[in-house]
């Protein structure tokens, strides 16, 4: 038996999130609704506005991972799946821009008090289970990621399907 802590997933076929749907999705709606998207401010000295960090991994590489363990059954046990790596919104923000064609444009805005103490500034799965259990697949960079979801989904309407 093999189980999966996935770290902050986007790509097509996640309107089913409703409100959780990643920031590509919801950004990407902003941008093209308001020519801007809007990120939390930070409230702790040591990041500065869309500074606060995720692990993004993109529905495909996940899937690629999980296909590994279903093609060899006998890896068992429960592993992160994220990229390993951690990067800032507006790296994020910066990516869903770019694959637009678009200057970036970020409004940086109060984050609810009702979340502010609870609010998570840094998430990043450490893979080091994954690898000793042999996977070494190399993650999909941001970038071209979040271009592949924008420009051959988002942008032709096919991100419902």
């Amino acid at each position: 038996m093999v189980g999966f802590k996935y770290f902050n997933v986007y790509g097509p076929n996640e309107y089913h999130k409703e409100e959780m749907r990643s920031l590509v999705v919801k950004a990407y709606e902003q941008i093209k609704r308001d020519g801007k998207i809007r990120l939390f401010k930070s409230y702790k000295p040591q990041y500065k506005d869309g500074e606060q960090k995720r692990d993004f991994i993109y529905i495909k590489d996940a899937v690629e991972v999980m296909d590994i363990f279903y093609r060899n059954q006998r890896m068992k046990g429960i592993y992160n799946l994220g990229t390993g790596r951690a990067r800032t919104w507006n790296d994020l923000a910066g990516a869903i821009f770019k694959a637009l064609g678009l200057p970036v444009n970020i409004e940086y805005i109060e984050m609810p008090g009702s979340i502010r103490d609870k609010y998570q500034y840094f998430t990043e799965a450490s893979l080091a289970k994954l690898r000793r259990a042999g996977v070494n697949y190399r993650f999909t960079p941001l970038e071209d990621a979040v271009a592949d979801y924008v420009k051959n989904y988002l942008e032709k309407g096919l991100a419902r399907l």
